[in-house]
């Protein structure tokens, strides 16, 4: 027939011939990648012979037995039965829908009435009602089942063991959201367990969860995004969920505007931030967009968002190579109004990004002349029993406490806070322990230790002795001792020391013997800077101190020479 067309005829026909095969390709590919989507999803079961679905399931003799043991149990309310496992097992793998629905009924009212555990044989039935062809079955069936995991009337570990994961995972790819939610409760609830957490995310739950968590209904996407941040707990999944594309999907649920998917999901990076090999993932999404949400969300009126904003910058800002950026970024004055924030939660994540600003030196500067050193006083002071709080203010001025900053930390009155807050707190004060290693360390300054003694005085003195003598708390004891011998070589301290001489000689004693060379050489220290007055000097000369004071020069000898033949067999080899 081509041969009647001329060529040019020819050639259209053939162009048109070559469309007509390549449409119908695409097409062909189109109708497979359709019903490709959707044979997982559970109400579309293939499993099942095809002829059964076009007719309804006629009740056998034992389904019809089973029925009637089942509503006798119910009639007679008894919770839990062995005898009625057996009906259960029959209910739950008909073929009839009323007879599935029955027994899912009877779970989710087990689930909301059981005060102790449910015996394990009775998940076993659990398997075919969450495959059920029946969507009721499937919502309450899922449901019944988040409630026994929330309420602990199951163990985790054991749903997955006995083959419960498995089911569970195909619900993710229901069309139903009440499903959906369900399904993703089960799994959040499981990946608390962190020997079930491998095995979800081995299983392919990760891509569905992902894929729900930009879900339109609120509640999939809450638990889809509590699924994700319990598997973030775990290294190894932390991995696999950034390989699977977790990262972008989770920064863009910090927009989310529902603050629960946002604490959620800032949560979540938060724990993938802990691992500094996800910082350069982290970062190139989007330009480094994550900063600007972090930023965004530690001004959320919502407590737990602002927090957790906080600590997600905490982790990340602990990258060297992040730190150098960080004041440019001018997050110091939201910081600063945190702090002023009258919630101890959002103050303490406030102090915790603080914390790790001031081990970059270069930051010292501009953390100062924020005036941030004065509101550090007032928290001290207001959660002075707060060991949390304290370890992280005194951590904080210690650090900013520079040779070119003494002054701005005596013109803030920290100095003066931490003396009234020393002698506010008792032995029975974890926060005692910082505030305490605090002065120590701000005392190494020369012009904040004279600030020290101008603020000090005998109740301070006695305070500092008795803390010295506590051999039940040697760290306690270390810092105050060590107060003691810096602020001894002033003349002035000294006279307020001299009524507690025999004191000061028993725990010099205690520390010579210590067997840390920490203890021996604060209290070869304090002799050094106490001696220069005469009434100490006269009482270091006692027959019990020169013998300890020469056992640790033996000590020290020996040390000597185990030092240098070692050395010297060193530099021969």
């Amino acid at each position: 027939m081509m041969e009647t067309f001329c060529d040019s005829c020819s050639r259209h026909l053939k162009n048109f011939m070559e469309l007509i095969r390549k449409a119908s390709e695409n097409l062909l590919q189109k109708i497979k990648d359709f019903f490709a989507s959707i044979q997982h999803c559970c109400c579309l079961k293939l499993n099942k012979p095809e002829s059964k679905r076009f007719y309804k399931p006629v009740l056998q003799q034992h389904e019809k037995e089973a029925a009637r043991q089942f509503l006798q149990h119910v009639e007679e309310s008894k919770v839990i039965d062995t005898e009625c496992l057996e009906a259960l097992r029959t209910l739950a793998a008909s073929e009839n829908p009323s007879l599935q629905q029955s027994a899912a009924l009877y779970y989710l009212h087990i689930s909301e009435q059981l005060k102790n555990e449910l015996p394990e044989e009775y998940l076993e039935p659990y398997y075919d009602l969450l495959r059920s062809n029946d969507l009721e079955v499937q919502r309450k069936a899922s449901l019944s089942l988040v409630n026994l995991l929330v309420e602990g009337n199951v163990n985790k570990e054991t749903v997955v063991q006995v083959g419960l994961l498995e089911p569970i995972l195909e619900l993710l790819h229901s069309g139903d959201a009440t499903v959906q939610c369900n399904s993703c409760a089960c799994v959040a609830t499981l990946a608390t367990s962190v020997l079930n957490r491998n095995a979800i995310a081995s299983e392919g739950a990760i891509k569905p969860l992902l894929g729900l968590a930009k879900s339109y209904d609120p509640r999939v996407q809450q638990n889809a995004a509590g699924a994700i941040l319990n598997l973030t707990r775990s290294e190894n999944t932390q991995h696999l969920l950034c390989k699977e594309g977790a990262l972008p999907v989770l920064i863009l649920q910090l927009q989310s505007p529902d603050s629960e998917v946002q604490y959620y999901s800032c949560s979540a990076l938060t724990n993938i931030a802990s691992n500094p090999q996800h910082h350069p993932s982290m970062l190139q999404i989007g330009d480094g967009i994550l900063f600007n949400m972090l930023q965004g969300l530690m001004s959320s009126t919502v407590v737990k968002v602002c927090c957790q904003a906080c600590y997600c910058l905490r982790n990340l800002f602990r990258n060297a190579d992040i730190q150098d950026d960080i004041v440019v970024m001018n997050y110091l004055p939201q910081l600063h109004e945190l702090l002023k924030f009258s919630n101890k939660l959002v103050n303490e994540a406030a102090l915790s990004v603080l914390s790790i600003l001031t081990e970059n030196h270069s930051n010292t500067a501009a953390i100062v002349s924020e005036n941030i050193l004065k509101i550090l006083g007032k928290l001290l002071l207001i959660y002075r029993t707060s060991p949390r709080v304290s370890n992280y203010v005194g951590n904080i001025i210690q650090k900013l406490a520079t040779s070119k900053t003494q002054q701005d930390i005596i013109d803030s009155r920290c100095v003066v806070v931490l003396l009234q807050v020393f002698g506010l707190l008792t032995i029975h004060d974890e926060s005692l322990l910082y505030v305490t290693a605090c002065i120590a360390q701000l005392t190494n300054n020369e012009i904040i230790r004279t600030h020290v003694l101008q603020e000090s005085d005998a109740n301070i003195a006695a305070h500092l002795l008795m803390l010295s003598s506590q051999s039940g708390n040697i760290d306690l004891s270390f810092q105050a001792a060590y107060i003691i011998s810096q602020l001894g070589q002033d003349e002035m301290f000294t006279l307020m020391l001299r009524p507690h001489i025999r004191e000061i000689v028993g725990y010099i004693l205690r520390f010579l013997k210590h067997q840390e060379i920490r203890f021996q050489h604060l209290g070869l220290l304090t002799i050094r800077n106490l001696r220069k007055d005469s009434h100490f000097a006269a009482v270091f000369s006692d027959r019990q101190l020169i013998e300890q004071l020469n056992n640790v020069s033996q000590q020290t000898t020996e040390i000597q020479d185990l030092l240098q033949a070692v050395l010297y067999q060193k530099v021969e080899n």
